[in-house]
């Protein structure tokens, strides 16, 4: 990155930041101050991306700005995601993934039936029906721009899939994690199990296992949610080729992508890191003089994990203006509040149905 750049990101860099500290001394107030208690009842992650719709919103951020905040949501969150590896062993990553998977299959294979049937019943355009879809069933905003050229979709089109996506996502990430808890009864592998299937996006999965973890103190859940979300990620592998092959079935078939454009590398990273934390467990542990040097390395990235994914939420919630949402008519956002409802209907169907033969 050259110099030019980083003086170009820093002042939104900045703002993520402050509101990420500023967003934890309120927790801190209404959590001791205002309850007596040691932690408030809105997490850290939810004030900080409602702060940052309420300011976003009021205040009109500046072109400067936004290159540093788009530059937190799309790098900075990343790097969070990847260093939410460090808490996990092989162990727990192959058995929150071979039960995560058929799961995820379900989730995908009906919110694409429900989303076939709808547009019969609703009109809108088939491009905007197909974003809609792999955004909701595999990884949100990633998925719609990697569809994107694919079928030749209007960049109006394309905005507004992301902000249907965004909105109910939001929502979801919000509200799910309460929900969650009640209905799962604090059964940590059903709460992540259903935290990575339901919501859209990598961030909001991840703010959502966050808030849980945060909440309700659960750090499994956290876990359990962010590998299945990175699996579901690496679904696009399959579903952009897929519906590339479905939208120009006889049509002049547009080849502009290839896996290796669209493939989630931050999973790789993620894994990466995972591979660290296990060597090091298994080597530096074996030396006296590094073991309390290992263990404080590792709770330091762990400490990265949750700021850097704060701040990545920070700068969404900025990032969202109420006023172009409502603009855009509300046709399509029945049908993407109809799909998120359904995605979620169906991952507590499927959790209830399978996870006992899974197990």
């Amino acid at each position: 990155m050259g110099y030019q750049k980083i003086i170009r990101i820093t002042p939104g860099v900045i703002l993520a930041l402050v509101f990420c500290l500023f967003s934890q001394g309120i927790n801190n107030v209404i959590g001791i101050e205002l309850f007596g208690t040691s932690k408030s009842p809105i997490s850290t992650v939810m004030i900080a991306i409602l702060l940052g719709i309420i300011m976003g919103n009021a205040f009109t951020p500046r072109a400067g700005m936004m290159i540093g905040l788009d530059f937190t949501q799309k790098y900075i969150l990343k790097l969070g995601i990847i260093f939410l590896g460090i808490r996990l062993s092989f162990e727990e990553f192959f058995k929150f993934g071979t039960v995560a998977i058929p799961l995820i299959i379900v989730c995908i294979l009906s919110v694409l039936v429900l989303i076939k049937l709808l547009i019969k019943k609703v009109s809108i355009s088939s491009k905007m029906s197909y974003l809609i879809a792999i955004g909701t069933s595999v990884c949100g905003a990633t998925a719609i721009v990697a569809m994107a050229p694919v079928i030749n979709a209007k960049k109006s089109e394309v905005a507004y899939a992301i902000a249907n996506i965004t909105l109910f996502g939001v929502i979801s990430m919000l509200v799910y994690p309460y929900f969650a808890e009640w209905y799962f009864y604090g059964e940590p592998l059903e709460v992540g199990l259903f935290l990575g299937t339901a919501i859209h996006e990598t961030s909001q999965v991840a703010a959502a296992g966050l808030i849980y973890d945060q909440q309700f103190n659960s750090p499994e859940t956290l876990n359990v949610a962010t590998v299945t979300k990175l699996i579901r990620n690496t679904f696009l592998v399959i579903m952009v080729p897929l519906f590339g092959f479905l939208y120009n079935r006889g049509k002049v078939k547009d080849k502009s992508y290839s896996i290796f454009s669209i493939f989630p590398y931050f999973v790789l990273g993620f894994i990466g890191m995972i591979i660290i934390r296990n060597i090091g467990d298994q080597v530096l542990t074996l030396e006296n003089g590094y073991n309390e040097i290992w263990k404080i390395s590792i709770s330091y990235i762990k400490s990265l994990a949750t700021i850097f994914l704060t701040m990545a939420m920070a700068a969404v919630g900025i990032s969202i203006n109420i006023n172009e949402l409502r603009s855009m008519g509300y046709k399509p956002f029945v049908v993407g509040l109809i799909a998120a409802v359904t995605v979620g209907i169906v991952s507590i169907i499927s959790l209830e149905t399978f996870l006992k033969v899974l197990l």
